[in-house]
């Protein structure tokens, strides 16, 4: 079987782990039980030898689209054929209360013949362990058992099982108005029977009760709210709930470029992304979440060492050793490879991760509830920390792999990390060295308006003293560094917003990070437009837009247009390719969240314009 796009993949969840799902039927990404556990099905990362779980039509002709049920992540796909329409309903329970014991950690597959007759096939062929875990396959009476040395999957059904392999296959019928469901599940506890048709009913409707009722403490009523709403599920499916931590994307390796080796393991939780995150979701009313992080943040800062300070990404239990391995005996997508598992980056120097916590923090006490005494004594520490470090070079926003620089984005997220906790101890009259936070405060913003502006080309840049652009300089705006309307703003925003081959950063409105043709970055190969730079530099125009109207109309256009290279579903990858594929791993959360800032002050500049007008 071919590779699917990226783009041609839905997920379902239940803040443990996901299951991604594309239009041909088949689950081709699924760790087991947690989202960084080994997979169980990884096809989409090795179609031969990664495993899969399958259920589509036989007959030739057929057609097929995927729909989320409303305002839930309950996933349809849907098979149109002139002998009939056929659908799977995938969804995993969540808000079931008492009524099935354990269904957290179950994968329904409800399959329903809307009209017509059907012929499907299913085929279900674990691979344990990222496919290097043997297991034995069993037929019971009421379905089939996996097992391998570390654990053990039933798959539960009605359907007549047959031996296919490791792993077991059916074919059955459906006419109008029939069912029937496959569930996939562990084997400790419970009644193995398959679910009644009534109890299925019951778990599914409660399980879109749960999505619909979360949903609705949106405060988010503007343009485009089917959109920001779909991310909001998107970034709640990947909180991890028992901790509160949140994971960058549910995925490993698939690459920012085909053929490439930008393939990374981004099943972690990055203190920048949660952070931005939490941001996110604050903005329109999300507070649960917030809280959540919060406590899994201080439980990191309590573990941080002061000499050390924090480290960039963690496991979502809070586990620091994440060293990275290859899978070398699978292909990677589209034979990109090699198929990373861990990431080293964990090991490096990112000043910038510093500012990201403190500006959640301080949006925290300021829209949640305020922060104790003991969280401000480990902030602290972080203060002193970045004050003793700020001026040393690091491996920056981007990661990169070629050595330490002077990034003009560390820098400035730097100073968002003093400025915040100057405006925390103000604010609540917590005690703290403030004069030489505030003397450092100002040391940091005078070596970004001399080291980090180019006179020449009118700009800040990527790395003090240097020339080349980057997109993160975007944030400056943002985070309240400099005014939207600053003219060394507007001038960056004009050297950005040139085409590439122009010495700019944009391609067809599309934002790059970098021009990664002359930065050298220690990867090699090239990639895609990264999203969330796209939505930086909409959000970007549209506060400057201020000073120049002309950019409103233009931020207006850039989103919508970025509107349009989201899958079917709506979700985002991390990169838009050069043929608009999705590139990197999927769903991710930095582009929903930005996506979500971007939208929230779109909007609410539109309706101002309107109200003047």
């Amino acid at each position: 079987m071919a590779y699917q796009p990226i783009e041609d993949y839905g997920i379902v969840g239940n803040m443990r782990t996901v299951a991604l799902i594309g239009k041909h039927g088949s689950v081709d990404w699924y760790c087991m039980p947690h989202f960084d556990s080994p997979s169980v099905f990884g096809a989409i990362l090795d179609d031969r030898r990664g495993g899969r779980f399958q259920i589509a039509p036989e007959q030739d002709g057929v057609t097929s689209k995927q729909l989320y049920w409303p305002e839930t992540n309950v996933l349809i796909t849907r098979f149109l054929s002139a002998d009939g329409v056929g659908e799977i309903q995938d969804f995993m329970p969540v808000g079931a209360g008492d009524v099935v014991r354990p269904s957290i950690g179950w994968l329904i597959r409800r399959v329903r013949v809307v009209r017509g007759t059907v012929r499907f096939q299913m085929t279900c062929q674990p691979a344990f362990d990222y496919g290097r875990a043997t297991h034995e396959t069993t037929l019971e009476t009421w379905g089939a058992r996996f097992a391998s040395q570390a654990m053990g999957l039933a798959l539960v059904t009605r359907a007549k099982l047959e031996r296919d392999g490791d792993g077991v296959g059916a074919r059955f019928t459906l006419t109008d108005g029939e069912t029937i469901t496959f569930v996939l599940r562990d084997t400790t506890g419970g009644d193995m029977g398959p679910l009644s048709d009534d109890l299925t009913e019951v778990l599914f409707q409660q399980t879109v009760a749960y999505w619909n009722r979360w949903l609705s403490a949106c405060t988010y009523h503007g343009r485009w709210r089917e959109i920001v709403h779909r991310s909001a599920l998107v970034l709640k499916l990947l909180t991890f709930e028992p901790t509160g931590a949140i994971v960058a994307a549910p995925t490993c390796s698939l690459p920012e470029h085909l053929g490439g080796s930008r393939n990374w393991d981004y099943r972690y939780t990055w203190l920048r992304d949660a952070a931005f995150t939490i941001y996110g979701l604050l903005r329109i009313g999300f507070t649960e979440e917030a809280t959540g992080f919060m406590r899994w943040l201080s439980a990191r800062a309590k573990e941080a060492d002061r000499r050390e300070g924090l480290q960039i990404l963690y496991a979502i239990d809070g586990q620091q050793d994440l060293r990275e391995f290859t899978l070398d005996h699978w292909e990677g997508y589209r034979q990109s490879g090699p198929v990373r598992v861990g990431n080293n980056a964990h090991q490096q120097l990112q000043l910038d991760t510093y500012g990201e916590l403190l500006d959640s923090i301080y949006l925290y006490n300021k829209h949640v509830t305020p922060i104790s005494y003991d969280t401000w004594q480990h902030l602290i520490d972080l203060l002193d920390y970045v004050c003793e470090h700020w001026a040393d070079p690091d491996e920056g926003i981007w990661e990169v792999r070629s050595g330490r620089h002077h990034f003009v984005s560390s820098k400035l997220m730097c100073w968002v990390a003093v400025d915040r906790g100057l405006r925390l101890a103000m604010q609540r009259s917590f005690p703290g060295d403030r004069l030489k936070w505030l003397k450092i405060r100002d040391d940091i913003y005078n070596s970004i308006m001399t080291r980090g502006w180019n006179e020449q080309r009118q700009t800040f840049v990527q790395i003090f003293d240097e020339s080349t652009l980057d997109a993160s300089t975007l944030l400056m705006p943002l985070v309240f560094f400099l005014a939207p309307t600053d003219p060394r703003m507007i001038s960056t925003l004009d050297a950005i917003r040139k085409p590439i081959s122009q010495g700019g950063l944009v391609s067809d409105s599309l934002v790059f990070r970098y021009d990664f043709e002359h930065v050298a970055d220690g990867v090699g190969g090239q990639e895609g437009t990264f999203n969330i730079c796209t939505f930086w530099l909409v959000e970007a125009m549209t506060r400057a837009s201020r000073a120049r109207p002309e950019y409103l109309v233009e931020a207006r256009l850039i989103f919508e247009r970025m509107l349009g290279y989201a899958n079917h579903l709506g979700l985002f990858s991390e990169q838009t390719g050069p043929r608009s594929e999705a590139l990197g791993n999927f769903p991710q959360a930095f582009t929903h969240l930005s996506l979500i800032s971007a939208a929230f002050n779109l909007d609410r500049t539109l309706g101002a314009e309107r109200g003047r007008s």
